[in-house]
């Protein structure tokens, strides 16, 4: 597993939904399939390669967890910021992901085996508490870690979103639960919720590495702004999603997750073939 460098840079997420830690579970799992689908198509997208439960390894603290491992490829060529694809060949534009959920602790790391090896990495650590995003060191920072730590607070009605990411079925501002009466999200919703619940924040510690002389900053710049960019939009999906996997059980969610991977390898391999018969 990578180590984290001591001097690589620091930023503490932070996800205020109006669910219950229980409900962002199922809705985080489900949307995360449902986005998968959506993305892959063109000779691109997410290739799932395990799927499959863990036990006694190693975590948060040391502490021995337990819960559902994913090993995952993203083929995204086109999303990679233009000076890396004038560098990089064309089959080392993708990224591994590795993911250890044992929630609400889960453990995320992504990197770049076929090309930058060792001097590229991103190490994601979530955790998820039912409050409004209040707790100021519940990744237990040392002293000098929290000096580098910049804390990020996103709010899925309010934060500015780009054209090509927003979707008016997809705002929540506009978006009101026909099962559960929650929403449309409205000026200061945070402290709506946090008076009269259900709210929860995933306090998500992101620590990334781009070791590359000339482009270090650039592209470390891009990371953390597309991380925020993409929870901004997940999250927004999350909710707006709420009627359609609200009352979805965990055994639900894992049937979603096998046939998904089904689609998705269908999907990749079918458009891999038609753009070579191109």
């Amino acid at each position: 597993m990578i180590q984290p460098y001591r001097t690589m840079l620091m930023k503490e997420f932070r996800v205020t939904l109006p669910l219950t830690i229980k409900e962002y579970q199922v809705g985080q799992l489900y949307s995360v399939a449902e986005a998968s689908k959506r993305e892959t198509g063109g000779g691109e997208g997410v290739e799932i390669l395990v799927n499959e439960p863990f036990d006694n390894v190693p975590l948060l603290g040391g502490k021995i967890n337990k819960g559902q491992y994913t090993k995952k490829i993203y083929h995204f060529q086109s999303q990679f910021p233009s000076l890396i694809k004038m560098i990089v060949p064309n089959e080392s534009l993708e990224v591994h992901e590795e993911a250890w959920n044992a929630y609400p602790y889960c453990k995320t790391v992504i990197t770049n085996p076929g090309y930058m090896k060792e001097n590229f990495f991103v190490i994601i650590e979530s955790l998820h508490f039912e409050d409004a995003g209040q707790q100021e060191n519940v990744h237990e920072l040392t002293d000098d870690q929290l000096k580098q730590r910049e804390v990020v607070r996103i709010d899925i009605a309010n934060d500015p979103i780009s054209a090509n990411d927003y979707k008016e079925n997809e705002d929540p501002t506009k978006f009101k639960s026909e099962k559960t009466g929650r929403g449309p999200l409205l000026g200061n919703w945070i402290e709506k919720y946090a008076a009269e619940g259900p709210i929860m924040t995933a306090y998500k510690l992101v620590q990334g590495q781009f070791l590359w002389r000339g482009l270090q900053t650039r592209v470390e710049n891009f990371m953390f702004n597309t991380h925020k960019r993409l929870s901004i939009k997940f999250n927004r999906q999350v909710f707006c999603w709420m009627d359609s996997w609200y009352d979805l059980t965990m055994e639900d969610i894992r049937r979603i997750e096998d046939e998904t991977k089904g689609q998705l390898d269908t999907q990749r391999l079918e458009s891999e073939v038609r753009m070579t018969a191109e």
